[in-house]
């Protein structure tokens, strides 16, 4: 005797069966463009996106999300190269991990200093010190217009190594990677 799942199979298969073969073609080839365009979705996401795991404390997020080549807008998470500075290569290697700071100036924003607070368009963002925690000499960085292209980026850690030391100065698109969101 059938149970009725095997029934209600059997009259699933009698009716696609049944239908014309121009329908189950059709059928056939929108599932394959559905399928095709949905791995394509997937596979640009992926091509796009990667997660970070950050290992300072600068700032209060400790996962991210990239999303490369994307130009940041103010306040977002932007992740660069550091540079191939000598104080860079020391503490952070030949091949440093990207840094992730926050974008606190664009593209003809004012940086200035007062002291030792470094202010962007009149806000104060960011402190300077003297040295490292180790004991080397930290240039200040750069003070202008933040040119065309490039942002500085920064964190309220007082820690922080960023775009207020000459060492990071402004990420310009040549080291800039993209933006990433704080996930954890």
């Amino acid at each position: 005797m059938a149970r009725p799942a095997d029934n209600q199979a059997q009259t699933a298969r009698g009716r696609l069966a049944t239908q014309p073969v121009g329908v189950r073609h059709l059928t056939a080839l929108f599932m394959l463009a559905a399928g095709s365009a949905a791995i394509a979705a997937v596979r640009d996401w992926h091509d796009r996106h990667v997660l970070l795991i950050n290992v300072s404390q600068s700032l209060p997020d400790w996962a991210f999300l990239l999303e490369r080549a994307r130009f940041p807008a103010r306040g977002d998470y932007v992740v660069f190269a550091p540079g191939k500075a000598p104080l860079v290569r020391r503490h952070f290697g030949k091949r440093p991990a990207p840094f992730v700071k926050i974008t606190y100036g664009l593209p003809g924003d004012l940086v200035s200093r007062t002291g030792s607070a470094v202010i962007v368009n009149g806000r104060p963002v960011a402190r300077l010190k003297p040295r490292t925690r180790q004991g080397e000499i930290l240039q200040p960085g750069p003070l202008g217009l933040v040119p065309a292209g490039c942002v500085f980026a920064g964190s309220p850690h007082k820690d922080g190594f960023d775009s207020r030391y000459a060492e990071i100065g402004f990420i310009c698109r040549d080291r800039l990677i993209g933006t990433a969101e704080g996930i954890l």
